[in-house]
């Protein structure tokens, strides 16, 4: 991850005692606040995670206790303001508002970093604490800390076998339903839809440019359609579908590159040649737009592959119809 200057900032070298303990504060009620917003947008599809993250978050709620109360002790009740942002070093993290889905095993390694980077913060501020008790303290959380670099292990370790088993068969649907869907969709319009017109240009023009360039025109403007068309079905909310833009972008770039597989070829001078390797990329599109069906739609190999030939067949057959005409 990469470390991101945000203007003005202090070495961690140069921080009083005073501020190392008042940016553990805020760093531990920032994280505690970070746990449970994750716990609660992972409540609904993963609630034995969302449980796990729960305790994360009290394990920061008592840190930051220990810390306020040594604070308190030493320095009195006024806590200066200091976010890791203001301390060179530290990693810039993309808030989690800002992510309209969560990848469960992504927010697990991202816990995992966190813990890791807090030992290393407590390891470093331990080493040059004056003051045996905040020494000792410090010292103290960075064991516990470094105990929690394998979170994402104990995540899963912690979660019974029936709950996981659950959990991957949610992050699986979302999957399907979010990517995968919107993305056969896409590949299935473009290969499919834009076989007539490139094999129609093709038999009507004998010219291998003028069929790339309308092949060309049909798969960009196909997939502008369709991703426009996907964005704009349903914002995701009700159906869990996921955000619209996310879809329409995986619609439309499938869109096009279904459709430019099979024009590709036709970049070649000759022909004849051009087509015959344009015929057996839409035999390889048809495969595996099958073959997705099979491993995704839970539909039987066989029945998807005749119900995609069978169509590509006819859609193919009509391009060279008209355009021998």
């Amino acid at each position: 991850m990469a470390v991101i200057n945000f203007g003005p900032q202090k070495a961690f070298s140069d921080l009083t005692e005073r501020e190392i303990l008042a940016l553990a504060i805020q760093s531990e009620e920032e994280d505690g606040r970070l746990y449970r917003e994750i716990a609660q947008r992972l409540r609904e599809n993963y609630p034995a995670s969302a449980e796990m993250f729960i305790k994360m978050a009290e394990e920061e709620s008592d840190h930051r206790r220990r810390l306020l109360e040594i604070f308190q002790t030493r320095y009195g009740g006024e806590i200066p303001l200091i976010r890791r942002e203001d301390v060179r070093g530290f990693a810039r993290r993309r808030p989690l508002w800002m992510s309209p889905t969560l990848d469960i095993e992504a927010v697990r390694r991202r816990a995992e970093t966190i813990e890791a980077e807090n030992a290393n913060f407590y390891r470093r501020a331990a080493a040059r604490s004056t003051d045996p008790a905040v020494r000792a303290l410090l010292g103290d959380l960075a064991e516990a800390e470094t105990g929690h670099e394998t979170f994402a292990h104990e995540l899963k370790a912690g979660i019974p076998e029936t709950a996981r088993t659950a959990e991957r068969e949610t992050q699986r649907r979302l999957f399907v339903l979010q990517i995968v869907q919107p993305g056969l969709i896409g590949l299935m319009d473009g290969s499919v839809s834009t076989l007539a017109p490139v094999f129609a240009a093709a038999f009507a023009t004998h010219n291998s440019w003028a069929t790339f360039l309308v092949g060309m025109a049909a798969s960009v403007g196909a997939g502008i359609s369709m991703g426009f068309a996907e964005a704009l079905s349903d914002d995701g909310t009700l159906t869990g579908r996921g955000h619209p833009w996310t879809r329409g972008v995986v619609t439309g770039v499938m869109t096009t590159l279904g459709g430019v597989g099979h024009t590709l070829p036709y970049l070649l001078q000759d022909f004849w040649l051009a087509t015959g390797l344009a015929i057996v990329v839409v035999l390889i599109e048809l495969w595996a737009i099958a073959y997705i069906r099979a491993r995704y739609m839970d539909t039987p190999f066989l029945r998807a592959a005749f119900q995609i030939v069978v169509g590509g067949l006819l859609v193919f057959a009509t391009g060279i119809l008209i355009g021998s005409a």
